[in-house]
């Protein structure tokens, strides 16, 4: 069987059984009971007949799931919002209507917006290696007149605030072109926007937007005391931020619109909730920015729910017309302490994880790692510098200098995306991962603490744990944009599995391996990588201490786990959970693959791997073959076509 893109959501049951559908791992003692059930019809009824079932059963319709006709979301306003304790009775009252094939009642959990420091309140309007900076110098040749725009080191670093010039976003090299996100919209799917922002005002796309905290559509955020909920505001500046206008800074694709999506503001998320924000509109919204997730607290293992991954299926199926909604993630912010492999929204295959870097190129103290992200962008500079946070729009009309962490990251790359869409509409969302992956640089990014270097995969492609494959360059993409050509249909491939018990301890490597040929001779044959799955099924005494590494057939080795000190789960483990990397991008992946598991601990641990299957993702035909090479015969993509031309990529 061929599956082609992705699996098409009538195949639930092969989502659910060989790519993910998110269960917890831990934190189920968080979870509670709402006042909130997902009902699904026998047909397609419509939502004339979905109330007459709520009425009479003594319920209210908030809305369709995801714009169904068949599933949809009920409340029954007599019940506690929050309980601990499910309600039999009501769930059954439900499932007898003769209407109702099954009724689900609806469970909450916790999701944190992504952010280093504490929200602050804004201002009045008004040594490391030193690698290849940008090879697009093009500039604009007007200086934006906002105020703040000197400030913006991430859109142009001068060496203000202590960083180090040319180590920004390279956008003055897409705005010279006259690229500046015009037609493109961006959802903030977080806690709100100030609409009414005087910088955000004229980019605002009302039609595209919604609360659905409050179920309307006017997705302006709750008001605090101490301006917590100015974080989507925020992020919705660094994208489209007017130019020109005298006020605050620049957005990255300040001629771009923006969407609110008012979903992160209520005591607890729920699926339906999460899954209705990333459906919405795929018509008319072409980028989806998260900068939340679930909690970075070093020992949480959780993702998507049903509703919710089936939305995002939907969304790179059939949104923006079939080309695939983009959706960007903060890779999140909870420092050498976590991996963003534990988090199921940043590790997924149709997600774009972003993490940060300081204006300085390092690391920052709170950014996560895993071979998952596939790029990064900025979040702040050093902190006895004044202005070295993001500079940004605020609520209620103000500017702020103090935007951070991987928050402030996956806007900033949802803006550059912003950029590539104008200059080339007709890109997939694959093709917006390969022109990722293609243009980001190594730039000045290094490692201060000198555990993850760059390394070289067997394609020839230059890749960091921490920063994916660098960061972001716009002018870069936008010129490739302008030029490409598609990339060929996708293809997947279970390479194997091994289901036997194997046991590990302390002072041990055990070391797994599965023999492939990508499926040569079926349909579904893979020659040439994009993500790699390793679903794992694992438990031991200490989970945090476990760190697990995957080693292609062209020896390129990706830390698919690293250790966790907080996570001391010896019961749940993880199960059927899919640690993915990027890092093979573009390899062959014939040959063997190897697994090695290793407990990072001085204490006595012990554990045992149940299952191993590892899935494959990735081309036929070479991917780059029919690109034309724009500028430097160094560039990544020169490099990776003439290595696909070599020994290591004949097949016969």
């Amino acid at each position: 069987m061929v599956y082609r893109t992705v699996w098409r959501l009538d195949s639930l049951a092969l989502i659910c059984g060989l790519v993910l559908c998110w269960l917890p791992n831990s934190q189920p003692s968080k979870e509670v009971v709402t006042n909130e059930w997902h009902v699904h019809m026998n047909d397609d009824v419509g939502i004339e007949v979905a109330k007459r079932v709520a009425m009479r059963t003594g319920f209210s319709l908030i809305s369709p799931v995801m714009g169904s006709e068949r599933e949809f979301h009920f409340v029954h306003r007599g019940l506690p919002k929050r309980r601990m304790r499910r309600s039999i009775g009501h769930t059954r009252m439900l499932r007898a209507d003769p209407m109702v094939a099954q009724a689900y009642q609806i469970t909450g959990f916790i999701r944190s917006k992504r952010g280093f420091k504490p929200m602050q309140r804004g201002v009045p309007l008004a040594n490391g290696f030193k690698g290849a900076g940008h090879i697009n110098n093009r500039h604009d040749s007007r200086t934006p007149n906002d105020p703040l725009y000197d400030k913006e080191w991430y859109l142009k670093n001068v060496g203000q605030a202590g960083g180090i010039p040319k180590l920004d976003l390279n956008v003055e090299a897409a705005w010279a072109l006259n690229i500046t996100g015009k037609g493109i919209t961006t959802a903030i799917m977080d806690d709100g926007v100030d609409y009414l922002h005087p910088d955000l005002w004229d980019n605002f796309n009302a039609e595209a937007s919604y609360d659905f905290s409050s179920n309307d559509p006017f997705p302006y955020p709750r008001y605090t005391d101490d301006w917590f909920n100015s974080h989507g505001t925020r992020c919705a500046g660094e994208v489209a931020a007017k130019r020109d206008n005298g006020i605050c800074g620049v957005g990255v694709a300040y001629d771009s619109k923006i969407a609110g999506l008012r979903m992160l503001d209520q005591p607890y998320m729920t699926d339906l909730i999460e899954a209705n924000s990333m459906a919405h509109k795929p018509e008319l919204i072409d980028i989806y920015s998260a900068s939340w997730g679930p909690t970075d607290d070093g020992k949480t293992v959780d993702g998507p729910r049903n509703a919710t991954m089936r939305a995002i299926v939907n969304g790179v199926n059939n949104g923006r017309k079939g080309k695939g909604s983009i959706y960007v993630w903060a890779s999140g912010d909870g420092g050498p302490d976590d991996d963003c492999n534990c988090d199921g929204y940043a590790a997924s295959m149709w997600t774009i994880s972003i993490n940060s870097a300081t204006n300085d190129g390092q690391t920052a103290s709170y950014d996560e790692s895993c071979s998952s992200t596939l790029a990064s962008t900025f979040s702040n500079g050093k902190s006895w510098f004044m202005d070295a946070g993001v500079a940004t729009v605020d609520l209620y009309g103000e500017c702020t200098l103090k935007h951070s962490g991987t928050s402030a990251a996956a806007p900033e790359a949802a803006g550059v995306f912003a950029l590539a869409l104008e200059a080339n509409p007709a890109l997939t969302w694959r093709d917006m991962q390969h022109l990722t992956v293609l243009t980001s640089k190594r730039n000045h990014l290094y490692d201060r603490s000198e555990k993850h270097n760059w390394t070289i995969n067997g394609a020839g492609l230059e890749f960091n744990h921490l920063f994916g494959y660098g960061v972001l360059d716009a002018g870069d993409m936008v010129d490739l944009a302008l030029h490409w050509r598609g990339t060929p249909e996708r293809y997947h491939c279970t390479a194997g599995s091994k289901k036997e018990k194997n046991h590990f301890r302390t002072g041990e490597v055990l070391i797994l391996t599965i023999n492939t040929d990508a499926c040569k001779g079926d349909d579904n044959q893979v020659k040439y990588l994009e993500h790699v799955q390793s679903f794992i099924t694992l438990k031991s005494s200490r989970r945090g201490d476990v760190t697990m590494f995957l080693t292609s057939p062209m020896n390129t080795t990706s830390m698919i786990l690293s250790k966790r000190p907080r996570d001391d789960d010896d019961k749940e483990g993880f199960v059927k959970w899919p640690f993915m990397t990027t890092h093979t991008w573009a390899e062959n992946p014939r040959g063997e693959w190897r697994l090695s598991i290793i407990f990072d601990s001085e204490q006595a641990q012990e554990g045992t791997i149940f299952e191993w299957t590892l899935l494959l993702h990735g081309t036929q035909k070479p991917p780059y073959a029919n690109q034309k090479v724009p500028g430097s015969p160094h560039s990544k993509l020169a490099v990776v076509k003439r290595e696909h031309q070599g020994p290591n990529f004949r097949f016969d």
